[in-house]
């Protein structure tokens, strides 16, 4: 298969007599397996947005970037070209399809990229969804499939509902890079893409930079090895599953599901050697747990899709175990690591919040929301968002940080984009001066007057459940959070 799995659970097993969640996270690693295997077949197809927004210089750099990547790709690969507006059409091969990448194809796919003149609008579900369509014509089985595509604009030609169609119609039939250009795009739409297609998303300010980009991308699509993961759950029937969620190198939610007899299957996307982290979490009635029984909550598995096209278990199943204590409310100590989890999450919510506000023109709500994520970034050492953080800081007149008020509106995409990101160095000393920050209060677990959840630390900013920033005003009116 190419690919070596290795499943790690790590699960507090005591529970507090009333506690009704129970969490677990899962750390996948894949490793290059020992020796010869065959090359993984590979499909690919480049979406280039040539709506008409992108006249001029933006759409020149794009073509060099198109070019750029095709010229990356290895021979053998199967290759289309989807050009967009508010609608789709394969501008290679002429004859449609996917045609197999060598030195006649790819320079007349490069030439056809050349072609291209702006006009017509945005529609980023239709594209998807022709993407989808060519890659259900190829029929060698195991083949990775792989798309990558860039927009400058915002999806008004279709709703979002309908984007929400077709995304899930796509999940677990391709995986896709989404870039923004310029300063015209909504990152949400972005981040709903990469996320149901378990790809990466990227503010490209600067577009000079998206032709190293896209020859990155390239790159490190012919990594990957399997096609399709899956994360195997079958739990115990006191038990009901909550929400699984990647948490490492991003986080995404995976709200896809699939039934195979007795167990529920989440897709993983594809995999090249690498880590990813997951969170899963079970609802319980406590009342339904015998006091100090030890008890399986669920079996937790690992399936891939081998090189014939079948699926089957890559790596060791692994149980998360559970204990109610006699304990009501207290004395049980948080796992650290599920609290650094959810203090990540946290940071994700004030960056996309302090996006959010400072587009709405909120700017008071922006500096305080950048504050409050300059304060959790510091906490956790997060060296490469706290650097996104600062590079749209300034000190006010108080001494406090503030969003600077000559940022671009890009700047302020990429925080949003970035605010999804939790694989980092850690900070070091010399990367920011430290401040004097007033200590966090210690008390009891919050409990959110929206949806009434409780947190799972008193130092929580955030309801982890809706997204309610607590100490807000206004609980009724409060947007929720931007994913």
């Amino acid at each position: 298969m190419g690919l070596s799995f290795a499943l790690e659970v790590d699960a507090p097993s005591d529970l507090p007599y009333d506690e009704g969640r129970a969490d677990a996270l899962i750390t996948v690693t894949a490793d290059s397996a020992a020796g010869p295997s065959a090359r993984t077949p590979s499909a690919e197809i480049l979406i280039m947005d040539r709506s008409l927004s992108m006249t001029g210089h933006k759409l020149d750099e794009a073509k060099r970037a198109m070019r750029a990547a095709i010229d990356t790709l290895r021979d053998g690969t199967l290759l289309a070209v989807v050009a967009g507006h508010h609608e789709a059409e394969v501008i290679f091969p002429a004859t449609g399809g996917l045609a197999r990448v060598d030195a006649r194809t790819r320079e007349d796919a490069k030439l056809r990229v050349a072609g291209q003149l702006p006009e017509g609008g945005t529609a980023i579900g239709k594209w998807l969804a022709h993407a989808r369509r060519l890659f259900a014509s190829v029929d060698s089985p195991g083949t990775v499939r792989h798309a990558v595509l860039y927009t400058d604009g915002k999806d008004e030609h279709e709703t979002p509902e309908q984007l929400g169609e077709i995304l899930a119609s796509c999940t677990d039939h391709f995986v896709c890079d989404a870039r923004g250009l310029g300063d015209d795009w909504r990152y949400t739409e972005l981040l709903r893409v990469t996320e149901a297609l378990h790809g990466s998303a990227e503010a490209v300010v600067t577009l000079s930079d998206l032709t190293e980009d896209f020859t990155r991308l390239m790159r490190e699509a012919q990594r990957i090895v399997v096609p399709r993961v899956y994360l195997g759950l079958r739990l115990n029937s006191r038990f009901q599953l909550a929400f699984v969620r990647q948490t490492r190198p991003v986080e995404a939610e995976l709200t896809a599901r699939q039934q195979r007899g007795e167990e529920t299957h989440v897709p993983l996307g594809s995999w090249a050697p690498q880590t990813r982290q997951y969170q899963i979490s079970l609802r319980v009635d406590p009342g339904s747990l015998t006091v100090d029984e030890t008890l399986r909550a669920a079996r937790i598995s690992l399936h891939a899709e081998f090189p014939d096209g079948t699926r089957r278990p890559c790596a060791e199943s692994a149980a998360m175990v559970v204990r109610r204590r006699s304990t009501p409310g207290f004395g049980i100590a948080r796992s650290p690591d599920l609290t650094r989890v959810e203090n990540e999450r946290e940071l994700g919510m004030a960056m996309r919040a302090c996006a959010d506000a400072q587009l709405r023109g909120d700017l008071e709500r922006a500096d305080r929301e950048l504050r409050l994520a300059i304060d959790l970034a510091e906490s956790l050492r997060d060296s490469a968002r706290l650097q996104s953080l600062y590079a749209i800081a300034t000190d006010g007149p108080d001494g406090l940080p503030r969003v600077r008020r000559d940022v671009a509106r890009g700047r302020i995409l990429g925080i949003g984009v970035d605010s999804t990101k939790t694989a980092r160095r850690p900070a070091e000393p010399q990367d920011r001066p430290p401040r004097d920050r007033p200590p966090h209060d210690a008390g009891s677990p919050r409990v959110c007057p929206r949806c009434r959840t409780t947190s799972t630390s008193p130092k929580a900013k955030f309801c982890e459940e809706c997204g309610h920033r607590f100490g807000d005003p206004g609980v009724s009116d409060e947007p929720r959070d931007a994913l």
